[in-house]
């Protein structure tokens, strides 16, 4: 128990830094457009992400001749980096943080539908109620909504779905690191974002409020996501994720405490029901005989997974860590999560 203390701590802050963002971005569009605003919160992101990632492995790209793995970094910069967080702010413009902190659950919600219908993973009737729980909690928040609330709930269902598909990007990358394709994402979608933003009007913030943005981008989505990586080492991507989970009720509740919006009955009912899709997604898996065919790739690991049985001398079976490693052909039967190693159809052979 005290083991997994300092992690969940991690997994926990990572939330919060990452809910805290929605608050204070509501804050900045009071001097930034949304495209100037997601720049700049997406370069402090590489600032924050920098040195994680160049003790990691050094900033490095996918190579030249990894035609597949440039592609995926390409997409997850354009969905994730560039559309979503621009999606994310105009609908903040037109909400309030504490419901679209809430509707940003939706993120987990696009990442298994998109997964069930373009990335093959199994999605099983548990999965399927906790997208249907969660569909109901954003419709409670906007059934009562003008239609500026309406727009807006549609803006962030649209970045949801830019960051799940980013989601699945960002998996299937194993060249790099998560540090390192969060550095690239920051730098190239931030540098895009804010480039577009001062085209369409300068730039009117004070040093101050610049400042701000970077630091808020720093802390929100870089620190954030390597509390989170160092957190998933240690305790598991499931149970981390869970934890990561929190992140828009941290959002309402600083929005109360800080900006001082009024929760209304419609913000418990959503959280209510967001909870139990949350729940309900998280205890989504599966179990069948399944193939996995010969692979050699590159990512973080560990020898006592099952799946990396290579040797490794000198390092403990237990220790995560990461080189180019080959898969010999294996058929066995588990329970899973769709990741690098079950990236199958859902067949039984």
């Amino acid at each position: 128990m005290e083991a997994a203390a300092r992690p969940l701590a991690f997994a926990l802050l990572s939330a919060a830094l990452f809910g805290a963002a929605t608050p204070a971005s509501k804050a900045l569009l009071a001097e930034l457009p949304p495209f100037q605003l997601a720049g700049l919160l997406y370069l402090g992101a590489a600032v924050g992400v920098a040195p994680w990632a160049w003790r990691a492995g050094g900033l490095r790209l996918p190579g030249r001749g990894d035609r597949r793995n440039r592609i995926r970094l390409l997409g997850a910069v354009l969905a994730g980096g560039v559309a979503g967080p621009v999606l994310l702010l105009f609908g903040l413009r037109l909400a309030g943080p504490a419901s679209v902190s809430l509707w940003l659950s939706l993120e987990l919600v696009a990442t298994a539908l998109l997964g069930a219908l373009i990335f093959k993973e199994p999605l099983g009737w548990l999965g399927w109620a906790g997208v249907a729980a969660a569909f109901g909690g954003a419709a409670v928040l906007a059934a009562g909504a003008d239609q500026a609330g309406i727009l807006a709930c549609l803006l962030v269902l649209a970045a949801c779905m830019c960051w799940g598909l980013d989601n699945h990007l960002t998996a299937l990358i194993d060249g790099i690191t998560p540090a390192e394709s969060t550095f690239w994402k920051g730098l190239a979608a931030g540098t895009c974002n804010l480039a577009l933003g001062i085209t369409l009007s300068p730039c009117a913030a004070t040093p101050f409020t610049v400042a701000g943005a970077l630091a808020v981008g720093a802390l929100s989505y870089g620190a954030s996501i390597v509390l989170y990586i160092s957190a998933a080492q240690a305790l598991g991507a499931t149970r981390a994720q869970v934890a990561f989970s929190s992140a828009p009720l941290f959002g309402l509740a600083l929005s109360v405490a800080w900006l001082g919006e009024t929760l209304r009955l419609a913000h418990g009912a959503s959280a209510a029901l967001f909870a139990g899709a949350i729940a309900l997604l998280g205890f989504e898996r599966h179990a069948h005989r399944h193939v996995h065919e010969a692979m050699r790739h590159e990512h973080a690991h560990r020898h006592d997974d099952g799946h990396h049985l290579h040797s490794h001398p000198g390092v403990p079976p237990g220790t995560r860590h990461s080189h180019v490693h080959e898969h010999q052909p294996t058929v066995h039967a588990h329970p899973h999560w769709p990741d690098l190693h079950h990236r199958h159809p859902h067949r039984h052979d």
